[in-house]
């Protein structure tokens, strides 16, 4: 992979390392499979948070709690089971902003221009050769992204405060929030609550590595 371009007066082989918990180092602007572990992007994602952590219970919600429920959406939606891979991918599909550290709010992309929206590619394609994951068919992430609005929507109304009005007519988000929360159907708890970045953790990483078995 090429570097992204460098910034006027800088030097001519810029890094950008992040120092994962585990030891191991990831270079931002030229990732490898290899530069984390599980556990890294387990932690990362929970505590990585959704709405700018904005939130209207004590705790933000956190992308780890978000990737899992956009797996159950998607799981729910198919007429016939998913399998493993399909699975995972639905579970990794936000992978990169827990190796980032950040999730942007999807108004302010397009501000952020061409450098960021290549850096995340690059965090994403690695993620997608470190776990063998097939690249979507049009259709599948067409699926997959009524999902994740899906998500979306629920989390606005449960989760941040809006209105179900608003989320159609101020958030633009066309899908109609959900009254049920599915991870209390596998894990219990007060439905929309966001978990503590302990807990996300483990349950991510347990679900990951459920999966994992699976392949």
């Amino acid at each position: 992979m090429t570097s992204l371009p460098n910034a006027p007066g800088s030097p001519a082989q810029t890094r950008a390392w992040v120092r994962m918990p585990s030891g191991k180092r990831l270079d931002l602007l030229n990732p490898t499979p290899d530069d984390w572990e599980d556990e890294d992007l387990a932690l990362g994602l929970a505590r990585t948070y959704r709405w700018g952590g904005h939130s209207a219970w004590p705790l933000p919600l956190s992308v780890a709690q978000h990737s899992i429920t956009v797996m159950l959406l998607r799981r729910a939606a198919s007429a016939t089971p998913l399998g493993p891979l399909a699975d995972l991918r639905e579970l990794l599909h936000d992978a990169e902003e827990g190796l980032l550290g950040f999730d942007c709010i999807s108004v302010l992309k397009p501000f952020l221009g061409d450098g960021f929206r290549d850096l995340t590619t690059r965090l994403d394609r690695a993620v997608f050769l470190r776990y063998g994951l097939p690249a979507w068919t049009p259709e599948e992430h067409a699926i997959h992204k009524r999902a994740d609005r899906l998500a979306a929507a629920s989390e606005a109304v449960h989760v941040v405060g809006w209105s179900a009005h608003e989320v159609l007519h101020t958030l633009k988000i066309t899908v109609p929030p959900l009254n049920h929360d599915p991870l209390t159907e596998v894990y219990g708890g007060q439905a929309w609550e966001p978990w503590p970045p302990g807990l996300a953790r483990d349950r991510f990483l347990e679900q990951l590595n459920r999966l994992k078995a699976r392949i």
